[in-house]
């Protein structure tokens, strides 16, 4: 039951009776223009916007949430109560926990969308990336093109270093799961004739550049794929689903 929870939206408010009761078309421009920005409002700090691509890996509580994000429980709940006002995430009880996800796969797209828009039309985005994986010695990133294309010829081991649950939850197609945590332990796993393309959650996520730097410590031809499940999904690629 998807909906356990009461939905947010009181329907004798103010609010919404300006929705549906505007009579002339200033007020249903200003009507239609005020939904569109509790949107805009919702998604206008950093670590909503951080809870959004966390949850675009696939359902959590709260306090995964909250330590994933490094956050308080206290403040994630309040992060999680604007999104969820918003309708971009959607709660339901599981046991004695609260689970959230997304409300609809436009909005695991729309952050993609958004990170996107702000590499391609903010230098510092592009600047921040290039100068924190340079510092530690990366070369660029594999484009997911490329990768898809190696895939299908069987070139590549695809890693996943997301944890299991989320490896669960949605992965690229042929991928491996080995968590990165559990790496230095299962790097024999995987086989020396072919190249490792390791991916975990995006080009903001630090797991594949961690798993790149052991593996090519243990001789493997290693690379960073900077893209994650959410953008394999917002290019309408497909997305296994572990049994």
């Amino acid at each position: 039951a998807r909906r356990a929870f009461k939905h947010p939206l009181d329907y004798s408010s103010p609010r919404f009776h300006s929705c549906v009761m505007a009579t002339t078309a200033r007020e249903f421009k200003d009507a239609a223009y005020a939904q569109l920005a509790r949107v805009g409002k919702a998604l206008a700090a950093p670590k909503r916007l951080e809870l959004l691509d966390l949850l675009g890996q696939g359902p959590r509580t709260v306090e995964s949430l909250a330590e994933q994000a490094a956050i308080s429980v206290a403040n994630a709940s309040q992060h999680l109560k604007v999104l969820r006002a918003a309708r971009l995430v959607d709660a339901a009880k599981k046991g004695l926990y609260a689970e959230y996800r997304l409300a609809d796969p436009e909005v695991g797209a729309l952050v993609v969308g958004l990170r996107r828009l702000a590499d391609a039309r903010l230098a510092e985005v592009a600047q921040l990336t290039r100068t924190y994986f340079a510092a530690r010695g990366e070369l660029e990133p594999v484009a997911s093109d490329e990768l898809a294309r190696r895939i299908k010829r069987g070139e590549v081991t695809v890693l996943d270093v997301r944890p299991a649950e989320e490896y669960r939850a949605g992965h690229l197609p042929g991928a491996r799961s080995i968590p990165v945590g559990e790496l230095r332990a299962r790097w024999k796993e995987l086989p020396r004739g072919r190249a490792v393309i390791a991916y975990c959650r995006g080009p903001f996520c630090l797991m594949a550049a961690d798993a790149v730097a052991l593996l090519r410590k243990r001789g493997f031809t290693a690379h960073r794929l900077d893209h994650g499940v959410a953008d394999w999904r917002a290019r309408g690629w497909p997305v296994a689903v572990a049994p």
